[in-house]
């Protein structure tokens, strides 16, 4: 029996060990929050508002999904991902259903450009609708924890208060942090419940009441696809500066937003796996991911369009053709890192793998 480490500031954790699940904790009636511990007792660092990719042993063969992490690396013995169950949800499904306390998972990460940290500002408005409060709870602990008085006006969209994930928490936050300003609006109320704050769609006279002062702060957005474009436009609309406006999505996007100049795919294309010693033509027009599979290799993935930066390998030689959608940074591409899913090989191309 390999004993836990005591000193928790010896290593962090990296994704080569699994995560054993400590906790279950019901949020709402569709939803809960999953804690992990490293068994090694490693510690978590990572940035507020970052994402984890878990590996998930569903009925059928695994499946790589993609959560954003709803605990702080201010506590950083444990990890926590918050799972809503969503109509034909295959992975958050199995979670909810069969992921017990002492079970064992293999997970990527952590991963994402979407944190405050990155953008530091004296003030906040932090918008969410439904499980896009994940990362808003995130960023307001780390705020909470770091002993500084936050300015942060938190504004989130659910169907019903009975809904609202981690609202007696935030709650609580804010009993003892008057810098914390907690606005909920809701659909419809709860059956033989009292309800005294907003209801109805979020307008944008609604966010001026809530948040007088947007113009001046710098705004994180989560939530369903419609939902985050009926912000965007409410914002241009209001004058605000978009520059400061930041958001996080899973959604493919729409097909006209991607970049045109996409390069043609080489006739002629093969791809080497150096580590595995397999060698496979293509005509250019698969990414890499998809003739990792046709190869029997695995290269774990999540989001297939090159946002969750879940499936990058590293390139010993050749070129890609690669369209991605914010999942690699420029660095990395400079030192040969590629996102498998969007990446297609242009002639011989050979990877560490």
């Amino acid at each position: 029996m390999v004993r836990p480490r005591l000193n928790w500031a010896a290593e962090p954790w990296s994704d080569s060990e699994e995560l054993e699940c400590a906790m279950v904790i019901p949020e709402t009636e569709t939803c809960a929050t999953f804690a992990f511990r490293a068994p090694s007792g490693a510690w978590f660092d990572y940035q507020p508002g970052q994402f984890l990719t878990l590996d998930l042993p569903v009925p059928g063969g695994r499946v790589q999904r993609t959560y954003t992490i709803s605990s702080s690396p201010s506590r950083p013995l444990s990890i926590s991902v918050t799972v809503k169950a969503q109509p034909g949800s295959i992975g958050g499904r199995w979670m909810l259903d069969k992921l017990k306390p002492g079970m064992r998972i293999k997970a990527y990460g952590p991963a994402g450009q979407f944190t405050s940290l990155r953008h530091r500002s004296p003030k906040y408005l932090f918008i969410s609708a439904g499980s896009g409060i994940t990362p808003m709870m995130s960023m307001t602990t780390w705020a909470w924890d770091s002993g500084e008085m936050p300015d942060i006006v938190f504004v989130h969209a659910a169907r019903s208060p009975a809904e609202i994930i981690f609202r007696r928490r935030l709650e609580q936050f804010a009993r003892r942090v008057p810098g914390l300003q907690l606005r909920f609006t809701v659909k419809e109320e709860d059956p033989f419940s009292v309800w005294t704050g907003y209801r109805g769609r979020l307008s944008q006279i609604m966010l001026g009441l809530m948040a007088p002062d947007y113009l001046e702060r710098e705004v994180f957005c989560c939530g369903p696809e419609p939902f985050m474009q009926a912000v965007r436009e409410m914002l241009v609309s209001l004058g605000y500066d978009m520059d400061r406006y930041h958001e996080e999505s899973f959604a493919a996007p729409a097909l006209e937003e991607l970049p045109v100049d996409i390069p043609e795919p080489a006739a002629v294309s093969e791809l080497c796996f150096a580590a595995s010693g397999v060698k496979v033509a293509c005509d250019g027009t698969e990414t890499v991911l998809a003739v990792a599979r046709r190869a029997g290799l695995n290269i774990p993935s999540g989001c297939n369009f090159g946002l969750c930066g879940t499936c990058k390998v590293q390139k010993i030689e050749g070129e890609v053709a690669m369209v991605h959608n914010g999942g690699i940074s420029d660095e990395e591409i400079a030192a040969g890192t590629i996102l498998a899913c969007c990446a297609r090989p242009q002639g011989r191309v050979t990877l560490d793998l």
